[in-house]
């Protein structure tokens, strides 16, 4: 099995990770926080969110803080648009790329968005042509991939159906989430394996949450198998509303600090990201979830 030299890393934390934090920052801070982020090296950044802010209060300054970041020339800032009014928002705010989601089970589809998967996927057809029209980057997430609150066991071949719709609908990747944290290695790699007999490896990305502890394993086997791309967010932010005991999204300062000791390229200049989680955390009121960020700013 042969590793990669070199690494993308999408960094969710501005708009996944914060999304699903109790502490709601202002806008300056969310754009303190990208600005530090592109400092930092990432090239790909989800930055914001246009949902209803009824629905998300956390997203509510998402037009605010795309018009008061510093952009970097080659620098993607994606924002999360769930349907037509989201996407016009997006465009608004000369968004670089929008994604749109689904989820592999059937169950947390309906609970999270009340509708089918099937009934999502067409929800999306519009805002995957319009991005097509207006030459913007379109990025799929399927939430699930690995298990769900709901229904617990998620099939694979229903992640593979849905990675498959997504492809087919424009998404030039489509990522592969573990929203609630429970899969391990050989799980991760047999349903990576699954999905890349459908749709191109190139074309996947892998995101892991890190509730029982397995995140930088399963991103190791993913990558063994011969994915990429990996989704992280800093200081470890996020969670799953919906998902009981449900942890944050993979810390970025743990994935960068095991790829780059195991020789792998990612950009990112891990000083940086460090500071950077340790200042996000003293914005939310908690202690981080990175072990690096712990280590790195033990008294």
């Amino acid at each position: 099995m042969t590793l990669p030299s070199k690494v993308k890393i999408v960094e969710v934390g501005p708009r996944d990770g914060l999304q699903n934090e109790k502490e709601t920052i202002s806008a300056d801070a969310k754009v303190a926080l990208v600005n530090r982020l592109t400092d930092a090296g990432f090239v790909n950044i989800e930055a914001a969110s246009f949902v209803s802010p009824k629905w998300v209060p956390q997203m509510a300054t998402s037009a605010e803080v795309m018009a008061g970041i510093r952009r970097k020339p080659g620098v993607i800032y994606s924002v999360l648009t769930p349907n037509m009014k989201g996407f016009e928002a997006a465009l608004a705010a000369q968004a670089d790329e929008v994604v749109i989601f689904g989820a592999a089970s059937e169950a947390f589809s309906q609970k999270n968005i009340n509708c089918s998967i099937a009934e999502s996927i067409e929800r999306f057809r519009d805002v995957a042509q319009a991005a097509k029209q207006h030459n913007i980057r379109l990025r799929g997430s399927i939430s699930c991939s690995f298990g769900c609150p709901y229904q617990g066991e998620v099939p694979v071949a229903d992640v593979v159906r849905v990675a498959q719709r997504l492809h087919a609908a424009g998404c030039y990747e489509v990522s592969l989430g573990d929203t609630i944290g429970v899969g391990t290695p050989a799980k991760a790699r047999a349903m990576l394996r699954a999905v890349a007999a459908e749709v191109p490896m190139d074309a996947l990305a892998v995101h892991f949450h890190d509730t029982y502890g397995q995140a930088l394993a399963n991103i190791l086997a993913c990558l063994e198998e011969g994915v990429r791309v990996v989704d992280s967010a800093v200081s470890g932010t996020g969670g799953c509303p919906y998902a009981k005991g449900a942890t944050g999204n993979v810390a970025s300062e743990d994935v960068v600090y095991m790829l780059h000791g195991m020789g792998m390229h990612t950009g990112v200049d891990l000083d940086l990201l460090v500071a950077t989680g340790a200042w996000l955390a003293a914005q939310l009121h908690k202690e981080t979830a990175s072990r690096v960020t712990r280590a790195r700013t033990a008294a």
